[in-house]
């Protein structure tokens, strides 16, 4: 009996840290594409309002489905401010799949989900309000077999 309550214990105890763990992050901009196709220039963006300075640490998460062609995924992220000034922008190039076309993630449901490192510690020090946008940056349009891109704050 005790085994089990031990055993009862710990699993409790690891599902609770797990839900903690994700609870820390904040979805600041999502989109999911439902024909699972996305155009060169629909760009995905959300604007914050700040009351105070914040930090982020960023990742982009993506999700693809096997009719997605390419090896790698382009795009570009950038802050504006207000008045739709740039404060930074960076291209950036994710490989998904080695050499032989095998994807670098597992298959779940029918699905490939990837995490990707966008930014640590992106400061904002003014409080207004900041547009995060995402711009896709694949060469042919539009881009097949994308189902969802999120931008994360840890």
């Amino acid at each position: 009996m005790k085994r089990v309550l031990l055993i009862l214990g710990v699993l409790a105890l690891v599902g609770w840290t797990s839900c903690q763990s994700h609870k820390t992050d904040k979805v600041l901009l999502s989109r999911t594409f439902p024909t699972m196709s996305w155009e060169r220039f629909d760009f995905v963006k959300n604007t914050l309002v700040l009351d105070k300075p914040m930090t982020y640490d960023l990742e982009l998460e993506v999700t693809f489905d096997e009719s997605y062609s390419y090896n790698y995924f382009s795009m570009t992220f950038a802050v504006f401010d207000k008045a739709g000034h740039p404060l930074r922008a960076k291209d950036y190039k994710f490989i998904l799949k080695d050499r032989d076309g095998v994807w670098k993630s597992d298959l779940v449901d029918g699905q490939y989900h990837f995490r990707f490192p966008i930014n640590n510690e992106l400061t904002l020090n003014e409080p207004d309000s900041y547009t995060f946008q995402v711009e896709n940056r694949m060469p042919i349009t539009p881009l097949l077999g994308i189902k969802e891109l999120s931008l994360i704050s840890k």
